[in-house]
């Protein structure tokens, strides 16, 4: 009776603090992680991109640039075709309606305008188009989205993401609590990651990465358990492969939220750290109860043996043992 009862306690625990866990198991292993793996954008940073700045080639100018871009994002739900969308309309300006359009996966989108064809994406996917596109020069925490018209390197897009303020005590809490290594994976430039890595403090980044690779990494990682943070489409495979997946679902990120083990409804990080805390409150509660059993019934059984307790009385002390 102990570790069921224990379990249901600490998966209702979890859910009034914003954590829907899937199954007492799940605690079980959030009891054990060992390691923890972050996604970036919309885990450790807000997610919210703001644009910054316009870098336009010629013959391009910024605001061609920007509308072109957002004319060919605004049917994507990524979240950076979002705030590149939302800098436009902030200008005033109009969208181009779209022919037709292709997205490649955690790459960038092609669309067709009108008579120009308009690919928006990683300088590794727009690099494959012109193999003259450069890397533009961005400072700490600063994320380019490159831009090429007619396979034209047109210029980029500069955006910034702000890191939550909790990001940092939330990755001390988990090592606190017992988890040793605390890496980082995005699909960002080196430089970007590295910049976010140095402000949480986490003891390994791989950047530039696609959803394989990000499964790849955290298939070879040996301290395991292994816990998976992320929030966006992207990440539902490797949140699926992880020993357990936490989807930040505060935003209706539905295939991330399937494919976890645990779901955070709440936007926040710091309920990564409450989820393994409750975990392993929940296995201790647990091993308590059970071995506080067995050693009541032990001694009452062999004071028993004796014929000391009646068979009735026994029932009922054995009734108060249980509860």
């Amino acid at each position: 009776l102990a570790a069921p009862v224990a379990f249901m306690g600490g998966m209702s625990r979890a859910a009034r603090e914003g954590i829907i866990v899937k199954g007492g198991g799940v605690l079980e292993v959030l009891a054990r992680v060992r390691t923890a793996v972050f996604d970036k954008t919309g885990t450790l940073t807000h997610g919210a991109p703001t644009i910054s700045r316009v870098v336009a080639l010629p013959p391009f100018q910024e605001g061609l640039l920007l509308q072109l871009a957002a004319s060919a994002e605004q049917a994507s739900s990524h979240v950076l075709a979002a705030s590149i969308v939302a800098a436009a309309k902030e200008r005033g300006l109009p969208l181009i309606p779209v022919v037709r359009s292709s997205e490649v996966g955690a790459r960038g989108i092609v669309a067709t305008l009108d008579d120009q064809v308009v690919a928006v994406g990683t300088f590794a996917f727009i690099k494959e188009l012109d193999g003259t596109a450069e890397v533009a020069h961005l400072s700490g925490g600063e994320l380019a989205i490159y831009v090429a018209v007619d396979e034209q390197s047109a210029g980029c897009i500069v955006a910034t993401d702000v890191v939550r303020a909790n990001a940092k005590s939330t990755i001390e809490s988990l090592r606190h609590h017992g988890v040793g290594d605390v890496l980082m994976l995005t699909g960002d430039a080196q430089a970007t990651a590295d910049h976010v890595a140095r402000v949480v403090g986490v003891d390994g980044v791989h950047a530039e990465c696609l959803p394989i690779d990000k499964v790849s990494i955290v298939r070879d990682i040996r301290q395991r358990p292994v816990l998976m943070v992320g929030d966006g489409v992207n990440d539902s495979p490797v949140l699926a492969s992880a020993d357990i997946g936490i989807a930040m679902g505060a935003r209706g990120a539905t295939a991330a939220s399937e494919a976890a083990s645990a779901v955070i409804l709440v936007d926040d990080v710091s309920l990564v750290a409450r989820a393994v805390v409750i975990g392993q409150d929940t296995v201790r509660i647990a091993l308590q109860s059970i071995w506080l059993g067995i050693a009541l019934s032990l001694v009452l059984m062999s004071i028993a043996a004796f014929g000391l307790i009646p068979a009735t009385v026994g029932a009922g002390i054995q009734e108060l043992v249980d509860l």
